[in-house]
Parts: structure tokens; C-alpha cells; sequence
């Protein structure tokens, strides 16, 4: 860093002196001496900003205003037969050699990832089925069902993991909280697990968008960039990227729509695990996580029992099971005559009377 500050400051002497010396303004010394302060001063704020550009995208501007320039003067020679003394020829002349070198630069810069030695190779190869690729984001990595989503075989094509999503992951490891240390070197351990399973295709991208500090804006920036879709668990970054127009695939609505269907009249098997919050409840959960709040179940905590299902409420977060405990002499009877039957046995205003305490029930 003092080096750059050095070079810095010896480029703003050289430049300032050198406007002091020749004078390319008329007047006294300090008006040039201003002028080499302030072009120095701007040469040197273009080079910073060069620095924050990939060496892809400047060498993309760099061919892009080089053919530019190309166009332009291929289109001046063509009108040699023109009138060089018009003043609206000299105008259209300038403004050729201006606008074409200007978009060449501005289209080079802004395609400049496909100077990439991959996107290189691939222009020489055979022509074959295109790859999907799969961006994992921190996420998804850290909760770690991607693993057994992919020992599976349901996800096809590329894994992709930016570095700037392992960049991000090691700072959550290397944190000072035990929780997010934790959860952190489990995500490392499960993108170990996920590089040792046979036939995965994963593969370290090392694009990054430097403009960009956000990672989820990076994320759909490179989705777009290879065309993938992001795999992630967040709801945020879900919603972003739908509306920019990148594909998701997300692990939690994955999970939510593999849970059983389950339909008023029912009759399961639940395990009463604690109290509700209302009257003479009690509340169990399922194998895959969803709470069932039962009804005159309070008396049966830490108990299996039979119970018939009454109404069955989806939410963004997930899906809430609302029932009613049954003696067991009328679970056998209602399980020999079926749910139908069940339903419509049940006594019209003992229905609603069990839908409305179901709706009323906040969760637990």
C-alpha cells in the first residue's frame, strides 16, 4: 500500500512540474500549476478505478474500442468523396470517430467474460449437450440437505461454488460466536462431502463481479453469466432473483411439497409431546417437523394416540395440522367405517364448533 501511495505521489510531481514547466495554458504559473494538479488528480482517480475492474472486462473494453476505432476509420475512407469543406461532413466525421470507439469500449467492457480461458476452450470444442449448472449459496450449503438432495441423484449438471461464497463461509467458521462457528465448519465439512460423492460434477468458480458487494447480487449476476440456477433456502434472495429473471431452486419448498397430504377426516398416529397454548390442548410433530395441535389432548402428553383431523392450514412457512383426540372405542369404529363415514357422522354444529377452535389456535 505505501508503495502504490509513492508511485502515486511522484506521478502527481512528474505531471505537475512538467505543466509548470511547459505552461500548456496561457497565463501565470499557479494556473498551471492547478491545471497539473487537477489532470494528475483525475489520471490517478481513472487508475484507481481501473484497479476494481477484471483483467476479462478491461481487456474486453480494450478490443471492443480498438474495433470500434476500426469501423470508424474504414467509414471515413469510404467517403473520400466527400466534401471535406463542409462543416456538416467534418461534424458527421467527428462524430463517427467518437460514437463507434465509445460503444466498442462500453459492449467490450460489458462482455468481457467470455474472454475466460473456459469460455475460450469451449468455443473450440465439439459440439455436445450444454451443461446446467447449480449455484450453491451459503445457505443451502450450510444446512446441509443439498448433500442427501444430491446422493440421490435429483439435482443433474454442474455444482457450481463461487469463491466468494467459500470466502464468505470460512469468515462465518472463523467467527468469534460458537453457534456461527459451528455452523460454518459443518458447511465446509458438507461441500468436503458433497467433492467425495461419485458421479457430482462440482467445480471452485473463480468470476467475481468487483462492482458488486452484495453476494447475493454476485449470485445472480454469475447465474445469468452461465445461464444456471441458484439453489439456496434463503426466502430474500429467492424472491430477487425471480424477479430478475434467474431461475431457483429452492431446498425448503422442496421439502415442504414432499410432505404427506394429509386430509380432514384422517385418522393418524401422533405423539402428544407437550401442552398447547389453549383450552385442553396438546401438540405433537411429525417425522418431517410439521405441528399437529390437537384438541381435549392435554391429558395424553407423552402418549400415542389416535386422533382425527379436522383442518389442515398451509403457510410460507410450512404446513399446521389441526386435530381432534378420539377415545379409542370410537377409533376402531371410526377406522373399520373409514373417514367418510366419520364426516359424515359428525354432528353439523360439533363440525364447525371443532373448525372454528382449529382456526382460532395461534401456533405454538
Amino acid at each position: 500500500m505505501a508503495w502504490f501511495l509513492l508511485v502515486r505521489l511522484l506521478f502527481v510531481g512528474a505531471v505537475t512540474s512538467t505543466a509548470v514547466v511547459l505552461r500548456p495554458l496561457p497565463g501565470e504559473l499557479v494556473t498551471n500549476l492547478v491545471f497539473g494538479l487537477a489532470l494528475s488528480g483525475l489520471i490517478v482517480l481513472f487508475e484507481m478505478r481501473l484497479r476494481a475492474a477484471s483483467l476479462t472486462h478491461l481487456l474486453g473494453g480494450l478490443i471492443g474500442g480498438v474495433i470500434g476505432l476500426g469501423i470508424a476509420k474504414a467509414i471515413e475512407t469510404a467517403m473520400f468523396w466527400a466534401n471535406t469543406g463542409d462543416h456538416r461532413f467534418l461534424f458527421l466525421r467527428g462524430m463517427i470517430l467518437l460514437a463507434l470507439p465509445y460503444i466498442g469500449l462500453v459492449l467490450g467492457a460489458k462482455r468481457g467474460e467470455w474472454l475466460e480461458p473456459a469460455r475460450l476452450i469451449g468455443l473450440f470444442r465439439a459440439a455436445g449437450p450444454q451443461r446446467r449448472y447449480k449455484i450453491l449459496d451459503t445457505s443451502v450449503i450450510i444446512d446441509g440437505r443439498i448433500a442427501d438432495v444430491c446422493e440421490t441423484g435429483f439435482i443433474d449438471g454442474t455444482l457450481v461454488i463461487p469463491q466468494f461464497v467459500l470466502k464468505e463461509l470460512q469468515l462465518v467458521a472463523d467467527s468469534a460466536d460458537t453457534l456461527k462457528r459451528n455452523r460454518g465448519r459443518r458447511g465446509l465439512d458438507i461441500l468436503q462431502k458433497i467433492q467425495k460423492m461419485s458421479g457430482v460434477d462440482v467445480t471452485i468458480s473463480d468470476v467475481d463481479f468487483p462492482e458488486l458487494r452484495e453476494v447475493d447480487l454476485k449470485l445472480i449476476e454469475l447465474a445469468r453469466t452461465l445461464q444456471g440456477k441458484i439453489v439456496t433456502n434463503d426466502f430474500n434472495l429467492n424472491k430477487v432473483a425471480q424477479l430478475r429473471g434467474v431461475e431457483v431452486l429452492n431446498i425448503n419448498q422442496l421439502a415442504n411439497s414432499l410432505k404427506p397430504v394429509v386430509l380432514p377426516g384422517e385418522i393418524m398416529k401422533v405423539f402428544i409431546l407437550k401442552e398447547g397454548k389453549e383450552y385442553n390442548q396438546g401438540v405433537a410433530y411429525l417425522d418431517d417437523g410439521t405441528m399437529v395441535v390437537v384438541d381435549n389432548a392435554r391429558k395424553m402428553i407423552s402418549k400415542t394416540i389416535d386422533i382425527v383431523v379436522t383442518s389442515v392450514l398451509q403457510t410460507t412457512a410450512g404446513k399446521m395440522i389441526f386435530g381432534r383426540y378420539i377415545e379409542s372405542a370410537s377409533a376402531g369404529a371410526l377406522v373399520a367405517a373409514g373417514p367418510g363415514t366419520q364426516a359424515q357422522n359428525a354432528a353439523p354444529g360439533e363440525k364447525e364448533d371443532s373448525g372454528r377452535r382449529a382456526r382460532q389456535v395461534p401456533q405454538v
